[in-house]
């Protein structure tokens, strides 16, 4: 009988699902990892949510194992490459916990807006307090949402039916896109604080956007503004955020996520005019259930060997011996590209040359989606859900063919523009051993393996420039691992592609932008 070993705790409704299905459900809550390596020995399916640690030696142990399922959305304790290239399907539930999430969104807004835990702390500690707990109305303000996903745009919609006022920052969603939820796009941070009453956080947690809000952006807000986040904790500056309020610059916060979880002390907790949830958001039981059950379905599907529509990787395992060698590059070209584009592109152009052209690229086409909304949209982006997580921004994508080769065997090229500014990556395979190299960045020819961390620098073509950028690095404790000069057409040497040994702070970036000759600077990370 094909097993499923279950190792968290799941909705009674998908144990059940998986049960009537007829497979043999193994239950062993609260596994240690040593105890994991024995337990996933002979299963055939294992479901998860966010405790259990999926490594690499989990899966070697589960030489059995057909698919992994997460009850949930995020896959961060799951070695997705790994059971990629074991063969084993990764699964998750990524629409389980949208609505639950949207809806604590508006209780938290509301119990700010109108004090309802203190006045509730306050009548039942014996204190008639009505004066002092005065709030204020929705109707007619302005809020400001930061990362119009599908949490972000469920928040819209309900924000709407209270009469708000609507207005957005996120630089990956169309002005079109926007206007049809009713909401206006504004062109940045700045202006979103400076305009609002209310400001919501859905944004996802990346490097870029951990401690985004802070003393700064607090310093530039419409005086009286409140703030909410039921997103992702990090992305605030809780002690700046705490002296926002003790100034008066803000006049209250709702937080239920915060930078360290779980957490007890924080610079906002003391504060009367903060309202506070240990991270509740996706805690509803209806949430639950739905995670249960979708994941059931999920795991039935794999182990009938029928579609399967929230896989993570199965698309990779099943594109031709050719072309998996680019799967990688294709991804990394994708974050390469929405790095140096900055914000949202209407269309991406996606040429395949060479002998590659020759098949069917469909799979890298959906590996560049990967890889440019990847680090902007707040669920997995999958193989299957990259087409409609790109159409939802108002991003058509258009791939083109040729198999006659110029300068390379093969070679994959994006293009788009971003404003009024044309974007381009492209990159090939060499050797042996199928290594990759980015060989063109805004129609400059460079050559170097795509990293970690990189910078890409456009200057004038003068002399110093080399030097001044290595000076700076290196005074920030950056270390140059790999550079090329890139040249342009007409042969200036007019940009530096540079792999970094760690992320370029912002503060240095920054610094880079302001020295003479210095064109323009980012700081890209390729995962």
């Amino acid at each position: 009988m094909t097993r499923v070993l279950v190792t968290e705790q799941l909705a009674a409704s998908g144990i059940d699902l998986l049960t009537n299905a007829g497979f043999d459900v193994d239950e062993q809550l609260g596994l240690s990892a040593d105890e994991l390596l024995t337990a996933v020995k002979g299963a055939h399916a294992l479901v998860i949510r966010s405790a259990t640690q999926v490594t690499a030696d989990v899966l070697a142990a589960g030489r059995d194992l057909i698919v992994v399922g997460r009850a949930g959305i995020g896959l961060d304790n799951v070695d997705v490459e790994e059971a990629t290239r074991r063969g084993v399907m990764v699964v998750n539930a990524p629409q389980s916990n949208v609505l639950s999430a949207a809806e604590h969104t508006m209780a938290m807004l509301l119990a700010q807006a109108r004090n309802v835990p203190q006045a509730h702390a306050a009548l039942v500690a014996g204190k008639w307090e009505r004066s002092k707990w005065e709030g204020v109305e929705l109707y007619g303000k302005t809020i400001g949402i930061i990362g119009l996903g599908r949490i972000g745009v469920l928040v819209a919609q309900r924000c709407l039916a209270f009469g708000m006022t609507l207005i957005a920052f996120d630089p990956y969603v169309s002005a079109d896109r926007a206007r049809q939820i009713g909401v206006r796009l504004v062109p940045d941070l700045a202006s979103l604080v400076a305009e609002s009453d209310f400001l919501t956080v859905h944004a996802v947690k990346t490097p870029e956007t951990v401690g985004m809000l802070n003393a700064e952006v607090f310093a530039q807000a419409k005086p009286g503004l409140r703030i909410v986040n039921v997103g992702r904790g990090g992305i605030i500056d809780e002690a700046g955020l705490a002296a926002a309020v003790q100034a008066g610059q803000v006049a209250g916060a709702a937080l239920d996520v915060f930078a360290t979880e779980p957490t007890t002390e924080s610079p906002l907790f003391g504060l009367p005019s903060v309202v506070v949830t240990p991270h509740l958001g996706a805690s509803t039981a209806e949430a639950q259930d739905k995670a249960g059950v979708t994941i059931a379905e999920q795991v039935q599907l794999a182990l009938n060997g029928d579609f399967v529509p929230f896989a993570v990787n199965v698309a990779a395992s099943e594109a031709s011996n050719t072309v998996r060698p680019f799967l990688a590059l294709a991804e990394r070209l994708g974050r390469l590209f929405a790095g140096l584009a900055g914000g949202v592109v209407a269309t991406i152009d996606i040429e395949y040359e060479g002998a590659i052209a020759d098949y069917d690229c469909r799979v890298l086409t959906l590996s560049v989606l990967r890889g440019v909304l990847g680090p902007v949209v707040e669920e997995p982006v999958t193989f299957v859900n990259a087409p409609q997580l790109a159409q939802a921004r108002g991003i058509s994508v258009r791939e083109t063919k040729t198999s006659t080769a110029r300068d390379y065997v093969n070679l994959i090229s994006v293009r788009g523009v971003a404003g009024d500014r044309p974007v381009h990556v492209a990159g090939t395979l060499y050797g042996k051993n199928d290594a990759s190299r980015i060989v063109g960045i805004d129609e400059h020819i460079v050559d170097l393996p795509p990293s970690s961390h990189m910078l890409v620098v456009r200057n004038s073509d003068v002399p110093g420039i080399i030097g001044m950028v290595g000076t700076v690095l290196g005074d920030a404790g950056v270390n140059i691992d790999d550079m090329d000069v890139g040249r342009s057409p007409s042969g200036e040497a007019a940009m530096m592609a540079i792999s970094t040994g760690r992320e370029v702070p912002g503060a240095v970036v920054a610094a880079l932008r302001d020295r003479p000759g210095i064109l323009d600077a980012r700081a890209i990370s390729l995962g």
